[in-house]
């Protein structure tokens, strides 16, 4: 007699196997929910990004790009458009988007079964009398009974992968504007320097003529050598700044090659009539900051591990087999088949391990999260009181140098100019009054500068993307050494 049996199991469940092979249209998608991460930035920096992933896109970004440099002449709102189209670094970010959204994707699809295929009674003549075809189908149940839990945790991590893609974005905007602010005002005041060193070198020229009348001593000429040659370094330091301010600025902007012939204004925009007012400026930082809003998504998700760490706390491993039993004997007169079902039940005892010390990871995660977010909180409110504090302050500094300094500096230098014309002060004394008031007008385009940048970090503080709250503080090398020029 020779006998065959085969074994053919299945899981519980699997209609709903097959079921999963439908997927979720925003994880699959290959814009990976990038629609919303656009919509976000389009609010909050009032321009557009892209993400490229063909050819055919890239073609359109490059021509988009060309048109805009089209113009030669780059304003701040021009720089930030280019910047989200060509910066590579930003597109290398959003490839974290889509790594999120492939997890999301597969945390939706139930796992893949298990088969196994195997038989026996092959060798002798007395075992294939005997043999048996075995093929053994199983899958992890537990996996089944938290895949819901499983399904939200990935996509409280989807959410918080478009909004760090947001976040990234607004970050290169915010850069690109305080690099766009400092490649301007470098460039300013390289024209208040240049203003400076044409009054300079006919001081110079005037004192070495006098010098060979016997008119002027030789202390009094080196003197002025003395300061037309230190101005005449501040000022090819000034012109270094601002070539490497604009090429700080080309970088952002991602271009290269003849597109980075374009020009910037030669003077900042002037100080706006009046500030914009900011009652509830914390409360509105805390609504649209978007690294709070990734703070939450990450509190959610682990809040929701949590939840999945204590469910199965006690059970880690859980497989259910259930499938049917044939056999089919073969006999003189015929063949007799018998079937009969067969279940299957597979656990880990938890006598060592009981899931305390995941359970307390867990615990600590969670409350670590939560203070994080506390604290985030925190200086998201202490973030926009500075960079409004900044942007007032600023903003009366900067005035008053134009309103009160500038004014009186040009003041003086009329009146020293009738002097002259009336042969009551000498050359030196006119040409030192010019010093001065140029001098007035470095500090004045400097404190203007200073205005953009706060005005820059109080929309960061409120959006996010940035420091927020430096208040524009910085200032360049050059234009502190022009400022103290006239001593």
């Amino acid at each position: 007699m020779i006998g065959s049996r085969i074994k053919l199991v299945a899981i519980v469940g699997l209609p709903l196997v097959l079921a999963g092979c439908a997927t979720n249209a925003e994880y699959s998608a290959k814009d990976a929910g990038f629609t919303t991460v656009d919509a976000k930035i389009a609010t909050a920096a009032t321009k557009r990004s892209v993400w490229i992933q063909n050819r055919e896109q890239a073609d359109k970004v490059n021509a988009e790009v060309k048109a805009l440099l089209k113009r030669k002449t780059v304003d701040a709102d021009t720089a930030v458009q280019i910047a989200l189209l060509n910066n590579k670094g930003l597109q290398a970010t959003y490839a974290d988007l889509g790594d999120a959204s492939a997890d999301a994707w597969q945390a939706t699809l139930f796992l893949n079964p298990t088969v196994s295929i195997g038989t026996t009674g092959i060798g002798t003549p007395e075992l294939r009398a005997y043999q048996a075809i075995e093929g053994l189908v199983t899958t992890n149940i537990l996996a089944l009974l938290t895949r819901d839990r499983n399904i939200a945790i990935a996509d409280a991590r989807f959410r918080q992968a478009q909004l760090a893609a947001a976040l990234s974005t607004l970050e290169l905007a915010a850069e690109t504007r305080r690099a766009w602010i400092e490649a301007v005002a470098a460039w300013e005041t390289v024209a208040q320097l240049n203003r400076a060193q044409i009054a300079a070198d006919a001081s110079s020229e005037l004192a070495a003529k006098l010098g060979e009348t016997g008119a002027m001593g030789k202390g009094t000429q080196a003197r002025e050598h003395a300061f037309n040659a230190e101005l005449a370094g501040q000022a090819a330091e000034a012109r270094l700044a601002a070539r490497l301010a604009k090429e700080n600025l080309t970088r952002l902007m991602g271009l290269w090659g003849a597109d980075v012939d374009y020009q910037v204004p030669n003077r900042l925009p002037d100080l706006p009539k009046a500030l914009v007012r900011k009652d509830s400026i914390e409360a509105e930082a805390l609504k649209r900051r978007v690294d709070l809003q990734i703070a939450r998504l990450d509190l959610e998700a682990v809040a929701k591990s949590y939840k999945l760490t204590e469910a199965t706390r006690l059970v880690t491993d859980l497989e259910l087999v259930a499938g049917a039993e044939a056999e089919r004997e073969q006999e003189d007169h015929g063949t007799k088949v018998e079937t009969t079902g067969q279940f299957e039940l597979e656990f880990v005892i938890p006598i060592f391990d009981t899931g305390n010390a995941r359970m307390r990871k867990a615990e600590l995660a969670h409350m670590r999260s939560a203070n994080l977010l506390a604290e985030k909180a925190v200086n998201i409110r202490s973030e926009a009181r500075t960079a409004y504090e900044a942007y007032r302050s600023r903003y009366e500094i900067a005035r008053h140098y134009r309103n009160s300094v500038v004014p009186l500096r040009t003041k003086i230098e009329e009146e020293a100019t009738l002097s002259y014309n009336g042969m009551i002060t000498s050359t030196f004394e006119l040409l030192a009054d010019v010093r001065a008031k140029v001098n007035s007008t470095v500090l004045s385009g400097n404190a203007k500068r200073d205005f953009w940048l706060a005005d820059a970090d109080l929309v960061t503080a409120i959006n996010g993307g940035g420091s927020g709250g430096s208040g524009g503080a910085s200032a360049a090398p050059a234009a502190a050494e022009a400022g103290g020029a006239g001593h």
